[in-house]
């Protein structure tokens, strides 16, 4: 029985990026096969209302399914599993499943990123209902003249507070680091008008409509109308270790200006690649990734 011919390209992946390639590839009638997980960062987007195109915003889940079903109608196909194993080798890749294993001439790895979240009780309902949020770039211009906390461990971390000063004049930055912040840090959050709280994790609590943290040093209790968790991301990187791709030293996948990883005919698009973290550049990097698939093969 002869062997199953390799599909034109797999997509590891089903957020803006890996559904943006789908996109490009099915138009350009390639044989590819989008395998998703079920854990887009995007499908926590409350509304995001800086994406192009949506003047009142759109919720993530609503912005994935219509590019899913783009996708689709343009003959990609969009499978739940879970990739587990990822081999180059001669004449292309082998992704392996629970189910089975494909082999494709090219990959393409969508894989994005995981929030360092802290262990909040009913985290994922206040970022449904927008208490919590993880992007400022994204959203702050929600937050305008609101009472703003900001959970963070070190200078990053301080930085997004002050960059936030922006938009309101009352941002405090919720300190839960072991280590005692850097007088430098102090000084930058103190000459930005940023307030510091000494606080732990476990002591921030959510309710209805408003997010509580507790200065131990004062002993009083702080409420704020929103609170960014600014613990950083680690790359989904695990699949393009086991292929041998380069990263850079935070984790995030070196490539080209064709979006291909050092090993050829391995791509990358997302935030497992940038450190903006947007929709748009994702869908950007994700048609770079297709269009340079597309002309590999012909």
């Amino acid at each position: 029985m002869a062997a199953e011919s390799p599909l034109d390209c797999v997509i590891v992946g089903a957020g803006p990026a890996g559904l943006t390639a789908a996109i490009y590839l099915g138009r350009f009638r390639r044989d590819v096969v989008v395998l998703e997980s079920g854990d887009s960062r995007a499908a926590w987007i409350p509304r995001s209302h800086n994406h192009p195109g949506f003047p009142d915003g759109v919720r993530g889940p609503t912005l994935l399914s219509r590019m899913r079903r783009q996708a689709e109608q343009y003959g990609a196909r969009i499978v739940r599993a879970q990739v587990e194993t990822l081999k180059a080798g001669r004449g292309g890749f082998q992704l392996g499943t629970a189910e089975k294993t494909l082999r494709a001439r090219t990959v393409i790895l969508a894989t994005g990123v995981h929030d360092n979240a802290p262990p909040i009780p009913g985290l994922e309902d206040g970022v449904a209902r927008g208490l919590v949020r993880i992007c400022p770039i994204c959203d702050a211009y929600e937050v305008i003249g609101q009472r703003v906390g900001v959970i963070g461990v070190d200078d990053h971390c301080a930085a997004e507070a002050v960059f936030l000063r922006t938009y309101s004049d009352d941002v405090a930055f919720i300190h839960v680091g072991d280590k005692p912040l850097p007088k430098a840090t102090v000084q930058m959050l103190t000459k930005a008008g940023v307030e510091i709280i000494e606080s732990a994790v476990p002591s921030v609590t959510i309710a209805k409509r408003r997010i509580t943290a507790f200065d131990f040093g004062a002993g009083e209790p702080r409420t704020f109308d929103v609170v960014y968790s600014a613990l950083g991301i680690t790359p989904r990187n695990r699949l393009a270790v086991q292929a041998g791709a380069e990263r850079a030293p935070e984790g995030r996948l070196i490539v080209d200006q064709h979006q291909q990883t050092s090993v050829p005919g391995l791509y990358a698009a997302g935030d497992v690649v940038r450190g903006l973290n947007q929709i748009s550049t994702a869908q950007g990097e994700g048609a770079i990734a297709a269009t340079a698939v597309h002309n590999s093969l012909r």
